[in-house]
């Protein structure tokens, strides 16, 4: 492990769960970052992920990663959803597989041509499972996933779990952007008792305070919001969200 993953275990153990603000390339410019970025450190996220379903990359990502270390030290960890995504500026990249495609080429495919650019631009890659959860927006459609049903979280606890045995030491359940109900804290809960060793990101949906309540206090580790920031506002949004992440933790059994 390496410096950003050893600064989320840090704070995942400090804290029970932790926050982190998803910003989309496709909605956000070297001016908004800078306030996304001072914002969401005065709100009190734990770090900044870059990334989207499309194919934007190259320099438009490079002068976002730019903005958004300007204002804060938020550790920069990028969430490519192509080979265009990855910037030299990042501090990290989600090395992910996305266990549930069709398609090899995002399951190993990707990762086998753009291994190459992570080690030239010396980024710490942080092994992660990816698991589409229906109905998997954006990030399904173009990964070519096949959706594991809502109702089902014993299919995403066998897809969490083969993860965790391949190596991937965060696994990360997906509904998709925009969505307008999150994973249900009965899936996290069930993949939480299967994937012991670990960490549980969650994301997609959550935009009340209610929900990262009780995403938080069925397991999960992480919790991903980038739509609420879009639509509340930064720092109202990602404090709300932290306020419920908190109860929920303190609820937890011991």
């Amino acid at each position: 492990m390496r410096k950003v993953e050893k600064l989320l275990n840090s704070k995942i153990n400090e804290k029970g769960c932790i926050h982190i603000a998803l910003i989309d390339p496709d909605k956000c410019d070297p001016q908004l970052a800078r306030r996304v970025s001072q914002e969401a450190k005065e709100a009190g996220t734990s770090a900044l992920m870059l990334g989207g379903s499309t194919s934007i990359g190259g320099e438009i990502v490079d002068e976002l990663i730019k903005g958004l270390k300007m204002s804060s030290d938020l550790p920069v960890i990028l969430f490519p959803g192509n080979l265009f995504g990855v910037s030299k500026y990042a501090d990290a990249v989600w090395f992910m597989s996305v266990l549930n495609s069709t398609n090899p080429f995002y399951i190993t495919g990707a990762q086998a041509i753009g291994s190459r650019m992570v080690k030239a631009y010396n980024l710490e890659a942080i092994p992660l499972g990816y698991i589409i959860i229906s109905p998997g927006g954006t990030a399904g459609f173009i990964s070519q996933a096949n959706p594991i049903p809502y109702e089902k979280p014993e299919a995403a606890a066998i897809y969490a779990l083969a993860a965790q045995y391949m190596g991937m030491r965060f696994v990360y359940l997906e509904r998709g952007s925009g969505v307008e109900v999150p994973i249900s804290p009965t899936m996290v809960s069930v993949v939480k008792k299967v994937v012991n060793e670990a960490r549980l990101i969650v994301g997609g949906g959550i935009r009340k305070r209610e929900q990262a309540r009780n995403i938080a206090k069925a397991g999960a580790d992480i919790i991903v919001t980038g739509t609420v920031i879009e639509e509340k506002g930064i720092r109202a949004s990602i404090k709300e969200i932290i306020g419920g992440i908190e109860e929920g933790v303190n609820e937890r059994e011991v």
